[in-house]
């Protein structure tokens, strides 16, 4: 699969990866920002699944720089890929601006009672999240992985980006060029299961592996 183009270049590729499923994915509930909510046995079956697709592709030792959010989600995530790819995952740089959208007031509760209360809160046609009435806005995750983009831009060679369902739709949209969706104020990329990456090079995706997760975010 792949999906449009930015005509923005950098030198290297994009490795960008979607954490494992995770306690709260397997309970029902809304993760968003939250910090550390660890993963489940098939969260880590599935990010052995990225290792290995990764060296196929790469083989063992490749020189890719290691960047991750700073949830545990996402560097547990990132420690079974280095271990398979045979990288040291203590070289690891992580940034804020790669967390997941944050949910405000409805962070860490389980769907079903947020449902009850407001109606769908998964939008069926896209899989984007519903922003809560106190939480953040599409346009603001454009803006600070655009951040993230635009401060990074400049780094050589290829890298391994690990974060989240969400935050990785709208920066894989951004990277691709892809056009803003009115409704939501950013682009966005199509949804990807857990345990999948991508490689964006050139403002283009591929999809690298398809994982076998499920939850939205």
């Amino acid at each position: 699969m792949q999906i449009g183009h930015s005509g923005a270049e950098r030198k290297g590729r994009d490795f960008v990866a979607r954490h494992g499923e995770t306690v709260f994915n397997a309970a029902g509930r809304l993760q968003g920002d939250h910090a550390h909510t660890p993963l489940t046995r098939a969260g880590f079956a599935q990010a052995d699944e990225i290792g290995r697709a990764l060296r196929e592709l790469l083989g063992a030792k490749p020189a890719l720089t290691l960047w991750a959010s700073p949830t545990g989600r996402a560097l547990q995530t990132l420690a079974v890929i280095a271990e398979r790819l045979e990288l040291d995952w203590h070289g690891a740089r992580t940034d804020g601006r790669l967390v997941e959208i944050g949910m405000g007031s409805w962070g860490g509760r389980y769907y079903a009672d947020v449902v009850a209360e407001v109606g769908p809160v998964v939008d069926p046609a896209t899989g984007a999240l519903r922003c809560a009435p106190d939480g953040e806005r599409y346009g603001g995750i454009a803006e600070r992985v655009g951040g993230w983009l635009a401060e990074t831009a400049d780094d050589g060679g290829d890298r391994l980006v690990v974060m989240h369902g969400i935050s990785s739709r709208v920066m894989r949209g951004v990277m691709c060029g892809l056009p803003v969706l009115p409704e939501l104020g950013a682009p966005l990329a199509p949804g990807l299961p857990q345990g999948s990456v991508v490689m964006i090079e050139r403002g283009r995706e591929r999809v690298v592996h398809l994982g076998g997760g499920h939850a939205p975010a």
